[in-house]
C-alpha cells in the first residue's frame, strides 16, 4: 500500500515537473525569441503571460470536468497535450502561434493540477497525505529549477536565430517520460464510491491499497445531492484557497519570468544570480515539505507570508542597497516563498469534498493565475516606468494581504481524515 501511494504521487509529481518546465523555461527563451520573431513589449509580455492565461481556462474548465468523467482518463489527456505542445513550439512561426500553443499547454497545466492534487489526496493516508501532496510543488520546482539551467546553458553555448525554439522543446522529454510512467494508475476509489461505484471502487481499494472501501474510509459514498462550489459551506473556502494562492503567486511570477532584468535593475549579474535563485526556491520547498506534518499547516502559510513582506520591503526602500543585502533578502523571499507555496497542493486538496474536489483545485489554481498572468504582463512596463522599487513594494503589499487573510481564514487539517476535512461541519478555523 505504501509503495503505490508513494507511486501514484511520484507519477503525480511527474506532472509537476513538466508544468515547471513548461512555465520555467520561457523566461531563457523569450528574450531570444523576441528577437528572431520581432516582438515588440506587448507582444513579448502577452507570450510571457499565455500559460498563465491557459491554467486560468484550463484550471476552470478541466477541474469541472474531472469531477465528471474522473480522475485516470484527466490524468493521461493532459500530459499528451504536453508532448504535442512541446514539439509544435518547434515549428511556430510567428508571435501569435507561440502565443496560442503556449496558451494551449497553459491549459493542460491548469488541468493538471486539478487532477493530480486531487488523485494524490484521495489515495494519501492522513499521516502522509500532506508530504505527499506538498512533495508536488517541489516536483514543481525540480521542473522549474532545471528548464531554467538547461535554458540559460543552452542560450550560452548553442548559436543560431532558432536556439529558443529547441530550448522551449526541451520540455518534450519529460512529458514523454511521465507520460509512459502515468499508464496503468486506477481510477480513484473515492471517485468511483462517489459515483455509486462501490464494487469498481472497493476492488481498486483491495488490489492496490491492501484494503476495503470502508477501511479506507468509512464515510464514502454518493451524496443525496451534489453540492455547489459556490454553496454557503464552501464558498469561504473557495475564496480562501484562490486568495492564498494568488497572494504567493503574482509576486513569484511577476520577479522570476523575468529575473534578468529585475536582477540586472537591482544591480546584480543575472545568469549566476538566477541560478542561485532557483536553488534557494527548491531547498524552501524541500524544508516545506519536511515541516508540512511537523507545524502544521497555519503556521507554515502564515510565517513565510509575514518574511516575504519584509524581504520585498526591504528591496524595494533600498533598491540600489549593498549586495550581500539585496542577496540576503532575494534569499529570504525565495526561501520563505517555496515553504509556503508547498501548501498550493495541499489546502485546496483538503478542504472540499470528493464530488468537487478537482473543481475546487482547479478554480483556486485559476485565480492564481489571474494575478501571474497580469504580474508577467505588467513587469517590464512597470520597471520602464516606475523603477524595481515600486515593482518590489507592490509585492510586498500582496504578500502582506496574503498573510492577513491566512491569519483570519487558514484552516488547521493537520491528521483530519479527508472526509472529515471536506465536510461543512469540519472545523476550519
Amino acid at each position: 500500500m505504501r509503495r503505490f501511494q508513494t507511486r501514484v504521487a511520484v507519477c503525480a509529481g511527474g506532472g509537476e515537473v513538466c508544468d515547471g518546465w513548461v512555465l520555467g523555461v520561457v523566461g531563457a527563451a523569450l528574450p531570444l525569441a523576441r528577437s528572431d520573431l520581432a516582438l515588440g513589449t506587448t507582444a513579448t509580455g502577452l507570450i510571457g503571460a499565455s500559460s498563465l492565461i491557459g491554467i486560468f481556462i484550463g484550471g476552470l474548465a478541466f477541474g469541472r470536468l474531472t469531477d465528471r468523467i474522473g480522475r485516470q482518463r484527466m490524468y493521461l489527456i493532459d500530459l499528451l497535450v504536453f508532448l504535442v505542445g512541446s514539439l509544435l513550439q518547434l515549428t511556430v512561426g510567428s508571435g501569435t502561434e507561440l502565443f496560442l500553443v503556449r496558451l494551449v499547454m497553459g491549459m493542460a497545466v491548469g488541468a493538471d493540477y486539478a487532477i493530480a492534487g486531487a488523485l494524490v489526496a484521495e489515495f494519501a493516508p492522513p499521516a502522509r497525505r500532506g508530504r505527499l501532496l506538498g512533495s508536488l510543488i517541489a516536483f514543481w520546482y525540480v521542473g522549474y529549477v532545471m528548464a531554467t539551467l538547461a535554458g540559460l546553458a543552452m542560450a550560452a553555448h548553442l548559436e543560431g536565430p532558432h536556439v529558443w525554439r529547441w530550448i522551449l522543446a526541451t520540455s518534450t522529454l519529460p512529458s514523454l517520460v511521465v507520460l509512459l510512467a502515468r499508464l496503468g494508475t486506477p481510477e480513484s476509489p473515492r471517485w468511483l464510491a462517489a459515483q455509486g461505484r462501490h464494487r469498481e471502487a472497493d476492488a481498486v481499494c483491495r488490489r492496490r491499497l491492501g484494503c476495503t472501501l470502508a477501511e479506507l474510509d468509512a464515510d464514502a459514498g454518493p451524496s443525496t445531492r451534489r453540492p455547489s462550489l459556490f454553496s454557503p459551506a464552501y464558498r469561504g473556502r473557495a475564496l480562501f484557497t484562490s486568495t492564498f494562492w494568488l497572494c504567493q503567486v503574482t509576486p513569484f511570477f511577476a520577479i522570476s519570468t523575468f529575473a534578468p532584468q529585475v536582477l540586472f535593475s537591482l544591480g546584480t549579474t543575472g545568469g549566476a544570480t538566477e541560478v542561485v535563485l532557483n536553488t534557494f526556491l527548491l531547498l524552501g520547498c524541500v524544508c516545506g515539505v519536511v515541516l508540512m506534518d511537523r507545524t502544521g499547516r497555519r503556521p507554515l502559510l502564515i510565517i513565510p507570508f509575514v518574511v516575504a513582506t519584509v524581504a520585498l520591503l526591504v528591496l524595494g526602500v533600498l533598491p540600489n542597497g549593498p549586495a550581500p543585502l539585496i542577496a540576503l533578502c532575494f534569499a529570504a523571499f525565495a526561501l520563505s516563498h517555496a515553504a509556503g507555496s508547498t501548501l498550493q497542493a495541499v489546502y485546496p486538496s483538503e478542504v472540499f469534498p470528493t464530488e468537487i474536489r478537482a473543481t475546487g483545485i482547479g478554480f483556486a489554481a485559476a485565480c492564481s493565475r489571474i494575478g501571474g498572468a497580469v504580474g508577467t504582463f505588467l513587469v517590464p512596463m512597470a520597471l520602464d516606468a516606475w523603477g524595481v522599487g515600486a515593482v518590489m513594494l507592490c509585492g510586498a503589499a500582496l504578500s502582506l494581504f496574503g498573510a492577513a487573510i491566512s491569519l483570519r481564514a487558514a484552516p488547521e487539517t493537520r491528521g483530519m481524515e479527508l472526509s472529515r476535512a471536506g465536510t461543512p461541519e469540519a472545523p476550519h478555523t
